[in-house]
């Protein structure tokens, strides 16, 4: 497996996505329509991960089918090689790059999850991760289930803009930043700014029980891809290691609050989180071992945030049990039971 390289003097994400977008009007060719895409994302990847939650909290499961990726890929494409045969039991195909090369032929940029594909072209119709999950919120709403949490307010918008805009700069991005940072430099700025806006993230919610206040939103969910992983990965084979999640009071009971949430910590898959890191990045880990810690039972601790008021979903619901196609193994997550439900 030919492994790519991600190592550079001063790591910059490659921000180009196809931005089409799913709407109730179709304005951009593509109608919401019950049965027509397909989300395909990886368990591994942070950035899918949030559209698999955001799918999950607002019960769009049997309206937009989910394929998934393994943990590992090459420098080509992820592939569906958890699948029977290595092919997506829908699309057909072995690689997610055939669905791109089938709209764009000789796309030229990475091949990224999440993406949506349209399944009676098998083209995909866009991977712009961040517009997609506001989009399940806000354009999908007449296929959400009954109590689905409004996770994108919008007498809230023009708070919560800076602040996803902060935590996607400074931490989702900048943990990468630090792991990827070709020399001492560019790691000692990408290592301060991470911790900086970490501490900002303690102060705030020291005395409230979301980022937003009493409620989950599209923010929470963000933030949370971030966290699970922190541990796990970001703070040995990254060097995000200043400390450890664990040792922020408020952070770490804010994680585990949201990870004994449904639609958090059941869709989260810790097992093919390690194994992406440390065996797809070679530059950073060239041994590609993968290390047996650390222990993940402490996610199901108490957290006791019920304290600080709020509660997740307002005047909604949680989502109800995961179908059993989706369940995360109990093996790769402590935290489940062996029917894929938060043991809790």
């Amino acid at each position: 497996m030919a492994q790519g390289s991600y190592v550079e003097p001063t790591y910059e994400r490659d921000t180009r996505y196809i931005n089409d977008r799913i709407t109730k009007d179709g304005s951009d060719g593509w109608p919401v329509e019950a049965g027509r895409y397909r989300l395909v994302a990886a368990r591994a990847c942070p950035w899918a991960s949030r559209a698999i939650m955001v799918r999950r909290l607002l019960g769009l499961e049997d309206v937009i089918s989910l394929g998934l990726c393994g943990p590992t890929h090459d420098s080509d494409s992820w592939t569906f090689d958890l699948d029977e045969g290595g092919l997506d039991p829908v699309l057909g195909i072995p690689r997610l790059k055939d669905a791109y090369e089938k709209r764009f032929p000789g796309y030229p940029r990475g091949i990224t999850v999440p993406a949506v594909v349209d399944v009676p072209t098998g083209g995909v119709v866009t991977n712009d991760f961040a517009q997609m999950t506001l989009d399940f919120a806000t354009e999908w709403t007449e296929f959400q289930r009954e109590g689905a949490p409004d996770l994108w307010p919008v007498g809230l918008r023009e708070e919560m803009a800076p602040v996803m805009k902060r935590i996607y700069t400074e931490v989702n991005n900048g943990v990468y930043r630090c792991g990827f940072a070709g020399t001492q430099e560019a790691y000692d700025a990408a290592y301060d700014r991470l911790f900086t806006a970490l501490d900002w993230l303690e102060e705030r919610l020291t005395g409230q029980r979301y980022l937003m206040g009493e409620h989950l939103t599209c923010a929470d969910v963000r933030l949370f891809t971030t966290l699970v992983r922190f541990d796990p990965v970001y703070h040995g084979h990254f060097k995000c290691n200043r400390q450890k999640l664990d040792e922020f009071p408020a952070l770490w009971a804010y994680a585990r609050d949201l990870f004994q949430t449904p639609g958090f910590g059941d869709t989260v898959d810790f097992s093919q989180i390690k194994h992406h890191y440390y065996e797809v990045h070679r530059d950073v880990n060239p041994a590609g071992i993968v290390p047996a810690g650390p222990d993940l039972t402490n996610w199901s601790d108490p957290h006791d945030r019920e304290s600080l008021g709020g509660s997740p979903f307002g005047d909604g619901t949680a989502p109800g049990e995961i179908a059993a196609a989706e369940r995360v193994p109990q093996a790769n997550n402590p935290a489940v039971g062996p029917d894929g439900q938060l043991v809790r």
